[in-house]
């Protein structure tokens, strides 16, 4: 028979030792600290939520700024500056061939005065342009094109042509000569800037060109409804120089291509000035 001793006070008999109580003292703990973790793992989700909201937010707002802000530039240089356009026909070759895109200077000729052998970009006087047909494009393509055409960031095609200025107002532009050379004020012009084979003129021509008025050609002069070819019409082949959007300086695209373009003043640095200077 065992003897026992006698039992510490406060300690029932059959109930847990120290070890037992220690242990299921930290599974407490344990799960105490599990559940407050998993606590604020779900407190902090929608914080992380917000945050990437918030930011979201601020970054579609620096795109709209930012955007915005390129479109208001873009719409100030074409307005006071700069325009971009397309080429669309041989009449400018060599110096510009179909496909070409141009920037032209607004500068001219609302501050800088035009000078014969501009390259300049004028709207159709009336009836020098064939009825072209618009390029097809879907209801939301032809409002992107329109509005990007408007502010500068799509080159101008159609209702504007691109010629050289051989006579300015005041000036008598013939040809041609006993050497079949162009003349203005009856000095003859070395064209080097005429496409190759091209001729200055395949008939003989002479006029005067009238105040606010300018005399144009293209430089592939058989490939050109030029100043020579509306003589018949209204305004007698002239261009008014409230019709020129500007003087094109240089080839933007392709890469390519890119260059400043010329106005050839060494052609014309003969040309004497008119007998009566027009105004």
């Amino acid at each position: 028979m065992i003897c026992l001793g006698p039992i510490p006070p406060g300690v029932e008999r059959g109930g847990p030792v120290a070890g037992q109580v220690s242990e299921e003292s930290e599974r407490s703990e344990r799960t105490a600290a599990t559940q407050a973790a998993a606590t604020e793992r779900r407190a902090g989700r929608p914080r992380r939520r917000n945050r990437r909201i918030r930011r979201l937010v601020t970054a579609v707002k620096e795109g709209f700024v930012v955007v915005a802000s390129a479109l208001a530039l873009a719409l100030l240089v074409k307005t006071l500056l700069l325009q971009a356009f397309s080429i669309p026909s041989e009449s400018m070759e060599a110096a510009l061939v179909e496909g070409d895109r141009i920037l032209v200077s607004k500068l001219t000729p609302e501050v800088v005065h035009v000078q014969r052998g501009d390259v300049v970009v004028f709207a159709d006087p009336g009836g020098w342009l064939d009825d072209e047909p618009a390029p097809e494009r879907g209801p939301v393509s032809g409002a992107a094109a329109q509005a990007l055409t408007f502010v500068g960031l799509l080159p101008q095609g159609s209702g504007h042509l691109v010629k050289r200025v051989i006579g300015l107002p005041g000036d008598t532009v013939a040809c041609c000569d006993q050497l079949g050379r162009t003349t203005v004020n009856g000095a003859p012009l070395d064209e080097d800037f005429l496409a190759p084979g091209a001729v200055p003129s395949e008939f003989p021509f002479s006029v005067t060109v009238p105040a606010g008025s300018l005399w144009v050609e293209g430089d592939n002069r058989q490939h050109s409804k030029d100043s020579r070819r509306h003589q018949d019409a209204p305004g007698g082949g002239v261009v008014p120089v409230d019709d020129v959007v500007g003087r094109a300086v240089v080839i933007a695209w392709p890469l390519d291509r890119a260059t400043w373009l010329s106005r050839h003043s060494e052609a014309f640095a003969g040309v004497p000035q008119p007998p009566a200077s027009a105004p």
